[in-house]
This record gives structure tokens, sequence and C-alpha cells, in this order.
């Protein structure tokens, strides 16, 4: 006589709240809660690194040369719905966002969010990670490519991130008053002097003052 087989006992994964996700979160512990699911963020390689330092530490003095805000580094989770909480490479919140922060987490949505690809996790970045910060509220989103320099930069128009500036020479943020970069300055390999960067941008600031009191 015929045996029925068993069916197949079917694994059931449970999701994570943001607000365990949060309780779980250790200082020097790298992931994002995407969809209920942990996702550890990937080792990063130099090209990855240098260009993510440059970027942290031209925007950070420029911030902090015009009192805009504060900018933090891949150690602030920011919650977005119970379900997603990210650790973005670069978040910089506002002065009436910072008044906002919780000690120990973001409750909203950066200003602006950069993120630096890594090929383990490119595809997070530019998807699932897009359409939240695309849904709660991020008013601009800079995705560079320290591999194939394939950048791109979205800003908000109503519901969405647009793309903009693209091919343009030079960038310029709509979230973060005053300041612009240059293409050329994001490769890598041929990284220019923060201090010659910040002194650029600057002077475009001093130029551009002057020449509205005029």
């Amino acid at each position: 006589m015929a045996i029925a087989a068993e069916p197949p006992t079917r694994v059931v994964r449970r999701l994570m709240t943001s607000e365990e996700f949060l309780a779980w979160l250790q200082p020097g512990v790298f992931a994002d809660l995407i969809g209920g699911e942990i996702i550890m963020h990937s080792p990063v390689n130099l090209q990855h690194a240098r260009l993510l330092n440059f970027l942290d530490r031209l925007l950070g003095a420029y911030i902090e040369h015009e009192d805009l805000g504060e900018l933090h580094r891949e150690a602030v989770a920011v919650r977005l719905s119970v379900r997603e909480t990210f650790l973005p490479d670069l978040a910089f919140f506002t002065k009436p966002q910072v008044a906002r922060l919780t000690p120990t987490h973001a409750p909203f949505a950066p200003a602006f969010v950069l993120e630096a690809l890594s090929p383990g996790t490119a595809h997070h970045d530019t998807g699932r990670k897009f359409a939240a910060y695309e849904a709660h509220g991020v008013q601009e989103y800079w995705i560079v490519d320290p591999e194939n320099l394939d950048h791109h930069f979205y800003r908000r128009e109503g519901d969405l991130l647009a793309e903009f500036a693209v091919g343009a020479e030079q960038i310029d943020s709509t979230s973060i008053h005053g300041f612009w970069v240059k293409r050329a300055w994001l490769s890598p390999t041929k990284l220019p002097a923060v201090s010659d960067c910040l002194a650029e941008i600057l002077a475009t600031r001093k130029a551009g003052r002057r020449g509205r009191g005029s």
C-alpha cells in the first residue's frame, strides 16, 4: 500500500519591528532593517572608504561653517516605519530636525541622504531603500558609485524623488543651502583636497552674498 508523503514543513520567517531592531542594534554593528529583515552592511573597500571620507569631511565642514544642522555618518539609526530602520552612509538633519532627535535614533527621515554603493548591497540602495526614502519624506538622495563613477542625484518633486543634474559638471544641492560639488571631485582615485574644495564653495557663497547686497 502506498503511503502518502508528508508535505514539507514550511519555515515561516518572523519579521522584526523597528523597535525590536533598535533594541538589538549595538554600537559598531552596521545593518539596516528592510521590510522587517536585518540586512548587514557589506565590508567596504578602499575606493568606497576614500570617497565617503572625502564627502563626509567636505559636507561636515560646510554644514558647520554655515551653521545649518548636523551631519551623521552610519551611526544614527533612522526609523522610517514599523519595519524599516536604516543607517545611512551620510544623513543631514536641519537645525529644526536636530531638536527633534531622540537619544537613540532619528524617528523621522533626514532632509538629505547619501549612500555609497557596495557590490553586495547596491540593489537595496537603488531599490527598496530608495522607495522607502521616497515614501517617507527624504528631500534629496545622492547615490555615489565609487567603482564605476556612475553617480545619480535625486530631489523631491511632489511625492517622488526625481533625478537631476544628469551629466552636469556641477551638482547643486537643493536641501543643503549653497552647497555644491563638481562631478570631477567624485573619483576616489584622484580626490582633491577637502580644504581647497571648501574654499571654492565658500568663495561662491561670498560672491553671491555680495551680489545680493549690491
